[in-house]
């Protein structure tokens, strides 16, 4: 077994050699380099590569080709960026790597969903869905291998968390579904969802760097209206996403709209009950202006009571916002089933009279396991 602490330390001593500047806690330390001492090209920003190769006597511009190639033209050698000389891409080849993410499995559903198994650079896996509907084409990605929630009604729960996500990982789950749309459906991707695999603001670092390089016109250039992060309910991290006015959209899986219920389900709720949540919520509407949409699975004969949806409605007023009310999905040896039409119609109507913004989604993917809360790395 590698002791991660002497790897540590002979990574930090090859990047003194080469004139290279890491933090001492840096994420790409390990667990990501068991196998090797070379750094990930991608850890760095723009400005420390500059810094590299401007100590190395190059052209700061070159670093500038280096971070296009490695998230614009997503290279995965350096023996690809032409537009450098040839001794510059052997050193780079020699002293540093670039992580890249393989597909190992891949199901199509009847309904034309597409879910994919990622393998990472130390073996571990996280799963990512591309779904498309009329009007758009969206990738559903993971924010952590594993999950440290227990959320009841989740397969990812089950799972043990293994690790966050580093940023080039969050990135290249969306190149991957991008090629997917492109590939099967030859439309471009068109939204992009942190649903799946994790809790995104467990992992908020890694999740804010990455949307910025699928932000940047330097990366995926797409909007951030057409990125949504969903969190189970983290109120201090609400706060913080309030206090560094993001752009990108949010949602909260709710689910129970009462402290009680919400706690049988989602433990979170312990530590983060409702009033909290509604109080990070309106710093954050305070703060960005942006409307926040609840997610809301209707369990038969929990949730689904005209009390329930008079409470949801109560809720929704805190600040701007709409529900999307989800099916459940059922989960093996889960204890919840799907309530039934007529109960879920008549919860709609109660919102809808309290002028609640309300749409049922229906579940994509379901035969696959792809669909909301089934993600448990099962493949075919």
């Amino acid at each position: 077994m590698v002791n991660r602490r002497n790897l540590r330390k002979k990574i930090l001593a090859f990047s003194r050699n080469a004139k290279i500047n890491i933090h001492p806690n840096s994420p790409y330390l390990c667990p990501m380099l068991l196998k090797t001492t070379k750094p990930n090209v991608r850890s760095f920003d723009k400005d420390e590569l500059r810094e590299f190769f401007k100590e190395r006597g190059e052209k700061a511009f070159r670093a500038d080709q280096v971070y296009q190639w490695v998230w614009q033209k997503h290279a995965k050698s350096f023996e690809q960026m032409t537009n450098l000389p040839k001794d510059l891409r052997a050193f780079l080849e020699e002293h540093f790597l670039i992580t890249e993410l393989h597909t190992s499995d891949c199901q199509r559903s009847a309904d034309g969903t597409v879910k994919s198994v990622f393998s990472l650079t130390d073996g571990k896996t996280i799963e990512g869905v591309l779904i498309p509907t009329p009007k758009r084409m969206t990738a559903c990605i993971s924010s952590q291998a594993g999950c440290s929630l227990d959320c009841k009604f989740c397969a990812t729960a089950r799972l043990k968390m293994m690790r966050n996500l580093h940023a080039d990982e969050i990135y290249d789950q969306v190149v991957a579904i991008k090629n997917q749309a492109e590939e099967f459906y030859g439309k471009p991707l068109t939204n992009i969802v942190l649903m799946g695999m994790g809790e995104p603001l467990l992992n908020y670092k890694n999740v804010a760097a990455a949307i910025e390089h699928i932000h940047s016109p330097e990366g995926l250039n797409m909007a951030y209206k057409r990125i949504t992060l969903s969190t189970s309910g983290i109120a201090k991290m609400i706060h913080k996403l309030g206090d560094d006015e993001v752009k990108f959209k949010l949602a909260l899986s709710l689910h129970a709209a009462d402290n009680e219920k919400r706690s049988k389900i989602m433990s979170i709720n312990d530590t983060n009950p409702l009033e909290d949540l509604a109080a990070a919520l309106k710093h954050y509407y305070a703060k960005t202006g942006n409307a926040v949409t609840y997610e809301y699975i209707v369990f038969k004969d929990f949730n689904d009571t005209v009390q329930d949806a008079r409470n949801l409605a109560r809720f929704c007023k805190h600040i701007p916002s709409k529900v999307n009310i989800i099916e459940y999905n059922p989960i093996e040896d889960g204890e919840f089933e799907q309530t039934t039409e007529e109960r879920l119609n008549a919860f709609v109507q109660v919102l809808e009279r309290e002028g609640i913004v309300a749409k049922v989604r229906r579940s994509r993917g379901k035969d696959i396991d792809a669909a909301c809360g089934q993600l448990a790395g099962k493949k075919s």
